[in-house]
């Protein structure tokens, strides 16, 4: 019975995580991230001219293949630095440290773009699950729960107050012959998609561009409601 009930109210664990991650991390550092870009604009007046382009990028691969270093992942990308820390106690921790990294993205015109870009990180937690036989998690599986995870966080996202205009998410299938450079063109992609609205926005003009990336709508095409992620175990334990 309890099983039922948490398939019928969807207490899954995409929905855990994307939970967790909005009211442990992102409620936390988003509202801040502005005033962050703001500062650091100042000081280097050149490297953000785009204003649309002051948030925070969060990378979801639905393959849950997240990279701890984004240059290895592909040359395109370069750290350049940190922007302000957030310093907070929490959960018995003092002075605990909040940050994100600046990088520049090269284009293939060799020009530099520059943007606060992290994966988002429960999808680690995604992806060791699938790897550990305790947990019962196939492969399709974590593909089914990545997506429901992106879908349910920009659902919460969507309706904070709080977060508004400081996030971007960033959600992506992987080719499946390698590419050397598709993160680097996924993520300009979104970032001249925000130049493309801020010029649309000072000319008082609507923009009207059909989206290349991964969005709430096609996803929901992908997952029908009785396909929705399954709890681990539904024997009984």
């Amino acid at each position: 019975e309890m099983s039922e009930m948490s398939e019928r109210s969807k207490q899954n664990v995409a929905h855990g995580l994307a939970w967790s991650y909005y009211v442990g991390y992102l409620k936390i550092v988003l509202p801040r991230m502005k005033k962050s870009m703001e500062e650091f604009c100042r000081a280097n007046p050149n490297l953000l001219a785009c204003s649309k382009t002051w948030k925070l990028h969060i990378l979801i691969p639905l393959s849950c293949d997240v990279y701890d270093d984004l240059e290895k992942a592909d040359s395109n990308i370069q750290y350049v630095t940190d922007l302000t820390e957030t310093t907070l106690a929490r959960a018995g921790t003092k002075k605990r440290v909040y940050k994100h990294s600046l990088y520049a993205i090269r284009d293939e015109e060799h020009q530099l773009w520059h943007c606060a870009v992290e994966y988002a990180t429960p999808l680690q937690s995604l992806y060791a699950m699938s790897q550990d036989e305790c947990a019962a998690f196939s492969r399709e599986e974590r593909l089914e729960q990545a997506k429901l995870f992106y879908r349910t966080l920009e659902e919460i996202l969507k309706g904070s107050k709080e977060c508004a205009d400081a996030y971007r998410l960033i959600a992506y299938e992987e080719p499946e012959e390698a590419e050397t450079h598709f993160l680097s063109r996924e993520i300009m992609w979104h970032l001249q998609q925000e130049h493309r609205e801020e010029i649309a926005v000072l000319e008082g003009n609507h923009l009207h561009t059909p989206s290349t990336a991964l969005d709430s709508a096609e996803l929901n095409l992908q997952i029908s409601v009785s396909d929705l992620p399954q709890p681990l175990r539904t024997d009984g334990f």
